[in-house]
C-alpha cells in the first residue's frame, strides 16, 4: 500500500546543513542482520529520493527500516556550492546524517548519480555499510563500446543549457523503454522541481563538479573499486541509455565480491520498469547479510 508523501517525510542535520528524507518501516534482526536500509537517487532535472523510490518505499519498509534520502543540492535538502568532487561531497554529508540519527552502519543502494556517492561511501567509510546495491551507478561504470557522453547524459547537459519542458521529456524519455511512463504529469511535476529556486544552480554545481581539473579524477571510481570488500550487487537494464550495461563489466571484474543483476526491457528506471522483480532481488541479496553472519 503506498505511503502518503508528507506522512512519512522527515528532516534532519548533516553538519551544517539540512537533508530531507522519508522513513518507514522497522528493522527486522532476522533480515538483514536489521541494519536499516538507505537509498541515494539519481541526479537528473528533477530527481529526488521521492521521484525516484517513493513508489518502491512499500515494498522495501515491509522488511527494512527504510530511509530515501534527498542528497545535497536534491528535492527538499539544502542546497550548498559543491567544493568537492560530487561523490565525496555528498558521501561526506551522508556520514554526518548518520551520526545525527545515530545510526551506525546500514545496507546502501545508489541510483546513478547516487551509485557514485554509494559507492564513495563505501570506500571512505567501510565499517558504516553492511551491503552494497549499485544501480546503473555513476563513476563506477565504464563505457567499453558506447560513445561518451551517453545519450542520457547529453539529454541532460541538453536541459542544463537550455531548461525547457520539451528538453526535459526528451530526459526522460531516454531513462525508460516504456514510453508510457513518460507521461505530461510527470514531466510537469519534474520540471516543476528541477526549476524550483536554487535547483538550477544546485545542478550546474553538482555537474561542474566533475570537469573542474582538481577534483575529476575524485570521480573516476572504477580506479579504486578494487578496494570494495564488502558484498555488491550492480544491477543494470538491459536496455540502459543513460549508464549503458557494458559500463557494468570493470566494476563486476574489479570489485571482488559482485554480482550482476540485468533486467531485461529496462532502462534506467530498474525501481520502476521492473519494479517487483527489483525489490525482490535486493531483498534477497541483502537477506544473505543474515545467512554470512550466523556462519
Amino acid at each position: 500500500m503506498p505511503f502518503a508523501k508528507e506522512d512519512v517525510r522527515r528532516s534532519a542535520k548533516a553538519g551544517d546543513i539540512t537533508l530531507n528524507y522519508y522513513e518507514a518501516g522497522e528493522a527486522h534482526a532476522d533480515i538483514g542482520a536489521g541494519l536499516p536500509f538507505v537509498l541515494l537517487h539519481g541526479g537528473g532535472p528533477g530527481a529526488s529520493a521521492w521521484s525516484n523510490f517513493g513508489s518502491a518505499l512499500p515494498r522495501f519498509a515491509e522488511n527494512f527500516r527504510t530511509l530515501l534520502v534527498d542528497q545535497p543540492g536534491f528535492g527538499q535538502s539544502d542546497k550548498p556550492e559543491v567544493k568537492a568532487n560530487y561523490f565525496r561531497h555528498s558521501a561526506d554529508y551522508l556520514v554526518k546524517f548518520l551520526d545525527e540519527l545515530q545510526i551506525e552502519k546500514v545496507h546502501l543502494l545508489g541510483n546513478s548519480l547516487g551509485g557514485g556517492t554509494a559507492t564513495r561511501f563505501a570506500l571512505s567509510y567501510p565499517d558504516r555499510v553492511g551491503r552494497l546495491v549499485l544501480m546503473g551507478p555513476g563513476g563506477l561504470s565504464l563505457n567499453l563500446f558506447h560513445a561518451d557522453p551517453t545519450e542520457g547524459v547529453q539529454r541532460l547537459m541538453d536541459f542544463s543549457m537550455d531548461p525547457t519542458r520539451e528538453r526535459l521529456r526528451a530526459f526522460i524519455s531516454s531513462m525508460v523503454v516504456d514510453q508510457s511512463l513518460v507521461t505530461d504529469a510527470l514531466v510537469e511535476e519534474r520540471f516543476a522541481d528541477a526549476t524550483a529556486p536554487g535547483s538550477m544552480e544546485a545542478m550546474r554545481s553538482m555537474g561542474a563538479s566533475f570537469w573542474n581539473p582538481e577534483w575529476a579524477e575524485d570521480g573516476m571510481l572504477w580506479r579504486e573499486v578494487h578496494a570494495i570488500k564488502k558484498p555488491t550487487l550492480l544491477t543494470w537494464g538491459r536496455e540502459d541509455r543513460v549508464n549503458p550495461l557494458d559500463g557494468a563489466l570493470v566494476a563486476l571484474k574489479q570489485i571482488p565480491r559482485a554480482q550482476l543483476h540485468v533486467f531485461p526491457n529496462c532502462g534506467h528506471w530498474a525501481q520502476i520498469e521492473a519494479a517487483e522483480e527489483f525489490a525482490k532481488v535486493c531483498t534477497t541479496f541483502l537477506a544473505g547479510h543474515v545467512e554470512r553472519n550466523k556462519k
